[in-house]
């Protein structure tokens, strides 16, 4: 089984979760703190990090960072207690493989891991044109229209594209989407994740290094640009190459040669090149963290990935296919939805995209125990941020003599009124929803009559 890195400051929390995996079959190494974490990967290897997010010298990513600098594409899980999802978006832009909110369920804990333990981001993947990939959905919005007329348009030539969007959009579904539809179809589609690649080994994994390159190079490795050759090189978040390997890049697709590491052979590749960025990269242009002449090179094409806020008439069609997916891969039968589940699933605003939405489901199907899905199965900080925002009070209602404070005292009454039904008058869950103690709330309720 696997072998854990666990960075959490809870003792009592981190003794649990140390006993349940070992019951699964897991060996784990427990830390509470950054520098604890620094010490436990100059010793060993691990096959998955547990981080939680906040820790008393800093955060979780900062042991990922740590862990990609040292060449380790370990794939990570952050733990928070945040009532903030963009928190775990932020995660996964800094390479995480998922993040899982507390409490944890242990249930959605182990079905994280398990994709966790199964990912193979570099993995060379030959597909077929009739291949549909997984979580692919054309859509029915104006923006899914314009961005598979864009998907057609470009897919049977050999431009390089650029594919823009926020963290969670589908941007290697749409890369794949564009292999499919080429004339190398039926050569390999190698994806490469650039924000897990470490700055020293970063050119070792694109371009290959000969035995003897560098401290740790036992033997020859063909890197990722022979294997995709043929067919597509899709190099996700392309902005967070150094800029050495960025010089090494340039020169690879102007001459289409590569040069292993420590060799001075070059050898010939044909590669199709497909970026993708969550940023502007005219913006690290413009910093100079980003070389013109490469930019320049990749943006023969460009697509903008619509967010899935963008994309009302189409929010049904993912629910839909993600409830079917998760039917299949956990044993489930859910067959509906409450009216408050869809409702609450079309007014939030999906910060993280169909990545949190094939999560939500996920999660709502594996908690679901009859064939209806119902509001207790989303996560209560999405309850939260739907339901529970009161609207301002409008200047024109407002009491004559109203004024900015009176404005937020009403406003903040209402707020705890609602959280406090919601929770059925737990005050424990509405002190945690509401971010307060619970010496805080309980004088709140005296102070608005709320008993």
């Amino acid at each position: 089984m696997a072998k854990i890195l666990l960075v959490e400051d809870d003792l009592t929390f981190s003794q649990l979760l140390h006993d349940f995996l070992h019951r699964h079959g897991h060996t784990t190494d427990t830390t509470r703190d950054v520098r604890g974490s620094f010490r436990l990967l100059e010793q060993k290897t691990y096959d998955l990090f547990l981080l939680d997010y906040r820790l008393p010298d800093g955060n979780g990513l900062e042991t990922l960072g740590r862990a990609r600098d040292k060449g380790s594409n370990t794939p990570a899980i952050v733990m928070t207690s945040f009532n903030d999802v963009r928190t775990a978006v932020r995660a996964i832009r800094s390479g995480a493989f998922d993040y899982i909110t507390k409490p944890v369920n242990p249930d959605e804990l182990l079905m994280i891991m398990a994709g966790a333990l199964g990912e193979e981001k570099t993995t060379p993947s030959s597909t077929k044109p009739d291949q549909d990939q997984k979580g692919y959905i054309k859509g029915e919005s104006r923006g899914a229209g314009k961005l598979q007329e864009y998907i057609d348009l470009v897919a049977p030539t050999d431009m390089s594209v650029i594919i823009q969007g926020e963290s969670g959009t589908g941007k290697e579904y749409a890369a794949r989407c564009i292999h499919q539809q080429s004339n190398r179809a039926q050569k390999p589609f190698v994806a490469v994740d650039c924000g897990a690649l470490s700055k020293e080994l970063a050119a070792s994994e694109l371009f290959g290094h000969v035995k003897g390159a560098f401290t740790g190079a036992m033997l020859d490795k063909k890197g990722l640009f022979e294997a995709a050759d043929g067919g597509t090189l899709f190099l996700d978040e392309v902005g967070n190459l150094s800029y050495d390997v960025q010089i090494k890049l340039l020169r690879a697709l102007q001459e289409k040669v590569v040069q292993p590491v420590g060799s001075t052979e070059q050898i010939r590749i044909n590669v199709r090149i497909i970026t993708a960025t969550n940023d502007d990269l005219t913006r690290s242009v413009n910093n100079g963290d980003f070389r013109q002449d490469l930019y320049h090179r990749l943006n023969e094409f460009k697509i903008q990935i619509p967010a899935l806020r963008d994309r009302d008439k189409d929010l049904d069609l993912f629910i839909d296919h993600f409830i079917t997916m998760s039917n299949r891969e956990l044993k489930r039968n859910v067959r509906s939805l409450s009216t408050e589940v869809t409702d609450t699933l079309h007014r939030y605003d999906w910060p993280g995209n169909l990545r949190e939405l094939r999560n939500v489901i996920k999660r709502m199907v594996l908690l679901s125990r009859t064939d209806i899905a119902d509001v207790d199965a989303l996560p209560e900080e999405m309850l939260f941020s739907v339901t529970y925002h009161p609207q301002p009070v409008p200047l024109q209602q407002a009491p004559e003599d109203s004024n900015l404070k009176v404005i937020n005292e009403m406003n903040e009454r209402a707020m705890i009124e609602k959280i406090l039904q919601q929770v059925k008058y737990n005050k424990s869950k509405a002190a945690k929803l509401l971010n307060i103690d619970r010496k805080t709330l309980y004088s709140k309720i005296d102070r608005y009559g709320l008993n």
